[in-house]
């Protein structure tokens, strides 16, 4: 019986340390997006993933020491109380003592856990003096971008069928026609809002999830560490076409990002003979 507690024992601590790792029996992650068989969380690359990551590997050492010492407990009651080897029940009952433990020691359990938790609830729900603002709308099926602080330009992004994707490489489901563009180490508010119906903003890699509703202005933010590009999707049942809207971002440097900037506003302005014409068209009227 003690050998098999022992390994019992032995593989739930396996599993967690499995699990803590964020997928040591998948292949290497590939930041940003999710890969076939894919045990874990997304590897994070902003200040409020890695707090999840935290909280989640504290989460996961005090559950797997509760699963274990229940099971002790299970294992030892059938064991020493089984019919044969105690014939005649007690019917002692309500023991002052056991009743207290079992009671104190979950509330201690609920107040460590609690502290972690409202830490993170803080940090994702203060929004930091931000550098740039970007406001984001999602629509039947696909989202809606804007950069007021720089030129107030738009633009929308559709999910890139599966044979466009295939040709430049990008993963099926997840890539978009236009991606949305941020300088790597600024810290981004990003503005969360919905043209119909529900939807819900969520990129994994960069831990935030938030809800996309009409009438109403929510918001949340970033502060990417790392370049590349990063995926996530509508996470809000929104109608037939909500496998479909999926979010790209790419992670850029600063100046990268200010060339960028550069051409979608040089995208906005008209040719100068046809400035020219509507200057004189609104002459005239």
């Amino acid at each position: 019986m003690t050998k098999l507690i022992s390994k019992t024992g032995a593989f739930f601590a396996l599993l967690a340390g499995l699990l803590a790792s964020g997928g040591a029996w998948a292949q290497d992650a590939i930041v940003g997006q999710p890969v076939p068989g894919g045990l874990g969380l997304q590897p994070g690359v902003t200040p409020i993933k890695e707090q999840v990551h935290d909280f989640h590997n504290l989460l996961l050492v005090i559950i797997t020491l509760i699963c274990l010492f229940v099971l002790a407990l299970l294992v030892y009651v059938m064991w020493r109380f089984r019919a044969s080897a105690n014939p005649t029940p007690s019917k002692t009952s309500h023991n002052t003592l056991i009743e207290v433990i079992w009671t104190a020691v979950p509330v201690m359990i609920l107040v460590v856990i609690a502290i972690p938790s409202m830490k993170l609830l803080y940090a994702q729900d203060v929004i930091p003096e931000a550098d740039m603002t970007i406001k984001t709308i999602g629509k039947q099926w696909y989202w809606t971008y804007e950069y007021p602080d720089h030129g107030n330009f738009v633009f929308d992004a559709f999910m890139l069928q599966d044979e466009e994707a295939a040709e430049q490489g990008l993963p099926r489901l997840l890539a978009t026609d236009r991606a949305v563009v941020i300088p790597v180490d600024t810290t981004v508010r990003i503005l969360v809002t919905a043209g119909d119906v529900l939807h819900s903003f969520a990129v994994p890699a960069f831990g935030i999830k938030i809800d996309a509703v009409p009438g109403r202005l929510n918001e949340t933010w970033v502060h990417v560490t790392e370049e590349g590009t990063y995926y996530g999707q509508c996470s809000e049942l929104c109608g037939t076409g909500h496998a479909y809207m999926p979010i790209m971002f790419e992670v850029v440097s600063q100046s990268a990002f200010d060339a960028w900037v550069s051409e979608q506003q040089a995208a906005l302005l008209p040719e100068p003979g046809a400035r020219q014409l509507a200057d004189a068209e609104q002459i005239a009227r």
